[in-house]
């Protein structure tokens, strides 16, 4: 445990109207048309005359400007890719002190998106939640705790998340009636629908009811999956114990229940992968948490996000099927495929969350041939292409050699992303409602244009 917890940020300083203008290096009213597209918050001055903006948002807004002015000459050149192998999420959000959203560019919401939070900042070879060290929490707390952490800036040593028995049976017997091909992600989507029609006061968007909600929504999830041993599952205790019955039929250990506890706990938030922009759109309509839940879900779905971790546990057991690495990327590289599990934009060098697992795998015998396939592959890439890890080949390596499934890895991120998915939502509630609505930008045919004939080969369709 830490002695203490970080300290609080100091009082903000305060511009003025023409000082916000000035440092823009914009008229006055277009700060104020910055204010109504919820690109710049601001306060009224004591007596109503004028307003006041928060400096270090304003500035924060002038380096995106100028950037977006940088980058508007280059961006036709611009790669449409990251350059890299892989990697599971990518995040377009950029990190201050307030909670606006602006853009890359210089006006409107064209160019990168970002929106302001104080959950998660990414550095060029870390990452931190709420300013604390990532790793450092994850591999020191467990998954309750940090959740805790990134949801209401305190630590709750021995937290634990309690299932009340209404929306299990609920979302049980829901999950029960889905095919058995249904996807881990599927079970988990219905399971927080069929849980939120147990919950009459799910549209409380307060802060303590949002809290509650947290704290039960994320082990009902849990509790909905079905024991990979029927009867054999446990639904008490740390959520890494309770996950673990769903995703092998194995006895679990120490080491490995640990590697388990920690990979939830690293990977509880990660900036604005794009499931998490997904939910804040969903919370800035006033959606309640199992429907701002579910919108993450639904994205997290897609082949580009959290379908990654179970291509590189195929990747690993084909690997240790062959006893070497060469042949097998050789035919994903001929086949045109990326290698999964290497590189992340975000990473010039190793994922930390990747490191951090490998270092406590290092310490399960079991794992030792899974951990070797993925240094196997590791090096045969670079001859190549300097990338390292990333956090899905890390997974891959706990699945692979615990006897769980490909997909386990992306039950594993969905269970671990849900609590911040969760922190995303609480933000996005204090913010102005409906403020994640850009405009578009119409690219079609300049109007008026007459009616168009009918289709002679179909019905004419309407609307």
């Amino acid at each position: 445990m830490r002695d203490q917890d970080p300290s609080p940020v100091g009082p903000e300083r305060r511009l003025s109207t023409r000082e916000a203008a000035e440092l823009l290096g914009v008229k006055p009213e277009t700060v104020y048309a910055y204010v109504s597209r919820g690109l710049l918050g601001s306060r009224r001055t004591p007596g109503g005359r004028g307003s006041t903006f928060d400096a270090a948002e304003v500035e924060a807004l002038a380096r995106r400007n100028r950037r977006g002015a940088a980058g508007s000459s280059a961006a036709a050149g611009r790669p449409a890719g990251d350059g890299s192998f892989g990697g599971g999420e990518s995040s377009g959000g950029s990190v201050g002190t307030g909670g606006s959203v602006g853009s890359g560019g210089s006006g409107g919401l064209g160019g990168e998106l970002s929106v302001r939070t104080r959950l998660t900042l990414i550095g060029s070879d870390r990452y931190y939640f709420r300013g604390v060290d990532a790793v450092d929490l994850a591999t020191r707390h467990t998954y309750e705790e940090v959740a805790e952490w990134l949801w209401t800036a305190r630590l709750r040593p021995g937290a634990e998340f309690v299932a009340p028995d209404a929306p299990v049976a609920v979302a049980r017997r829901a999950v029960d009636a889905l095919p058995e091909h249904a996807t881990p992600t599927d079970r988990l989507r219905v399971a927080a629908i069929a849980a939120a029609t147990a919950d009459p006061l799910r549209f409380d968007l307060s802060e303590e009811a949002v809290l509650g909600t947290a704290r039960t929504l994320i082990p009902t999830l849990v509790a909905a999956l079905p024991p990979v041993v029927p009867g054999r599952h446990r639904d008490t205790g740390l959520l890494a114990h309770r996950l673990w019955t769903r995703l092998t039929g194995r006895e679990a250990d120490e080491a490995y229940l640990r590697v388990l506890d920690t990979a939830l706990a690293l990977l509880v938030d990660h900036d604005l992968a794009a499931s998490t922009l997904a939910v804040r759109v969903a919370a800035s309509a006033r959606a309640h948490v199992y429907a701002a839940v579910s919108a993450g879900l639904g994205v997290l779905e897609g082949p580009l996000h959290g379908a990654a971790s179970g291509l590189a546990h195929k990747l690993l057991l084909e690997v240790l099927d062959q006893g070497d690495a060469a042949p097998v990327i050789a035919d994903e590289l001929r086949a045109g495929r990326r290698i999964p599990g290497l590189g992340h934009r975000l990473y010039s060098g190793e994922d930390p969350r990747a490191r951090a697992l490998f270092t406590l795998l290092d310490e399960v015998p079991q794992a030792a041939p899974a951990l070797a396939a993925a240094r196997d592959i590791v090096a045969t890439a670079a001859r190549d292409t300097p990338l390292h890890a990333n956090v899905d080949l890390a997974l891959a390596v706990l699945t692979a050699s615990s006897g769980m499934p490909a997909g386990a890895g992306e039950t594993i991120f969905a269970v671990a992303r849900t609590a911040g998915w969760i922190a995303h939502a609480l933000e996005e509630y204090g913010e102005r409602p409906l403020r994640m609505r850009p405009s578009g930008q119409y690219t079609g045919p300049r109007p008026p244009r007459p009616l168009p004939e009918p289709h002679t080969g179909g019905p004419t369709r309407h609307g």
